[in-house]
């Protein structure tokens, strides 16, 4: 290792790097807002929900407050509530089950298949029963959830099919953008995603009038869209801000790009680390297109390497340390340690490295020659 590449930190993301490029179109788009005070809602937000429906293909995109209550609304405007139950998985972001819990419906889990992180849809038919009303499949690390089985099974029940796409901005499912494909398909823009914003953000998109037409409603206390102070059911505090709608429109046109570069950080990570024994690198279903929000690896002994890792001065993360049904949050399900056993053995094993489009090659051999000297 030269000493100049060992002397670099290496960081898990460098969200000013993104900034110092986009800088004069981000502080112009910005100014815009403040000048025209359309802090909530607004142009900027009407134009990003525009441009982004486009982008996915789809009628609709509604703008948010964040990923996590874009999933809730998802639900709720698709008819979900007390006495449902919608499946989902153990392995992934809090905000999946939270969502469910909140609009008073009870999350049934099934566990992922073990290569791609995933529900698995061998397991799901199993985990059915009369109560069951949705499912939301998560596109765990920008990796996409198998769709067709899952869609066949929604078909043939009449079960509404949430897409959970936090992670997948961009992500294809046999050449079709993700989120695109289900009944809605639901996203969050926090900071650091893939296509993040310069606070809390999300934002939803579907084919369906009906679920457009009530999620709007929903995310503005439930007023008429075309009568203010009309309410027409309880809803939300949950709109997009007029800031990140702006930040969001610069950056659209700019996610394509970084995906690929994403790939290309992947590509190399993976060709280093793949002759390294006790590691397990990514695996890219031959239906998908990931889009690696994260670079996540396997290793038995993670918690040594990654402090051997930080000692030389690269960040890592553990998305995520424990599968949900053994936190506290969701301990009352009545889940037990061995009900997932995939889940559970993952999440033993999982480190995030280093991964943005700005990672440079040099950083990435100085990560994978830190790895290579742990193991050896």
């Amino acid at each position: 290792m030269s000493e100049t590449i060992a002397a670099i930190s290496v960081p898990m993301n460098d969200l000013s790097l993104q900034y110092r490029q986009l800088k004069e179109e981000v502080d112009l788009a910005l100014n815009e807002v403040i000048e025209d005070t359309a802090f909530i809602l607004g142009p900027k937000v009407q134009a990003f929900e525009s441009s982004y429906a486009t982008y996915q293909g789809v009628d609709h995109c509604v703008g948010v407050s964040n990923g996590t209550d874009a999933l809730k609304l998802a639900l709720r405007a698709g008819g979900i509530g007390p006495g449902c139950e919608v499946v989902t998985t153990p392995f992934t972001f809090g905000a999946t089950v939270e969502a469910i819990v909140e609009v008073g419906a009870k999350p049934v889990m099934v566990d992922i298949e073990e290569s791609y992180y995933t529900l698995d849809v061998d397991l799901l038919d199993g985990s059915l029963s009369s109560k069951t009303r949705a499912i939301i499949p998560v596109h765990l690390y920008g990796h996409p959830a198998d769709l067709s089985p899952i869609l066949d099974i929604a078909r043939k029940r009449d079960l509404l099919v949430v897409e959970d796409a936090a992670q997948a901005h961009g992500a294809r499912y046999r050449g079709q953008l993700v989120g695109s494909i289900g009944h809605v398909g639901a996203f969050s823009f926090y900071p650091g995603k893939n296509l993040g914003a310069y606070g809390d953000a999300g934002g939803l998109v579907t084919n369906d009038d009906d679920i457009a037409r009530r999620i709007r409603l929903l995310r503005n206390h439930g007023q008429d869209p075309d009568g203010k102070f009309r309410y027409l059911e309880p809803g939300y505090n949950h709109r997009m801000d007029g800031f990140q709608g702006a930040v969001l429109q610069v950056k659209l046109p700019h996610l394509d790009g970084w995906n690929e570069r994403r790939r290309q950080v992947a590509a190399r990570y993976i060709r280093n680390l793949s002759d390294v024994a006790g590691i397990a690198t990514p695996v890219e279903a031959d239906y998908a297109y990931h889009v690696y929000h994260l670079f996540v690896i396997r290793c038995p002994s993670r918690d040594d390497l990654a402090r051997d890792l930080v000692r030389n001065g690269v960040q890592t993360a553990v998305h995520y340390p424990r599968p949900l049904h053994l936190t506290p949050a969701f301990e009352g399900l009545g889940y037990r340690r061995g009900d997932f056993p995939v889940s559970e053995r993952c999440c033993d094993e999982i480190l995030s490295l280093p991964m943005f489009p700005e990672l440079q090659d040099e950083q990435i051999d100085y990560v994978c020659d830190l790895v290579r000297q742990y193991i050896g």
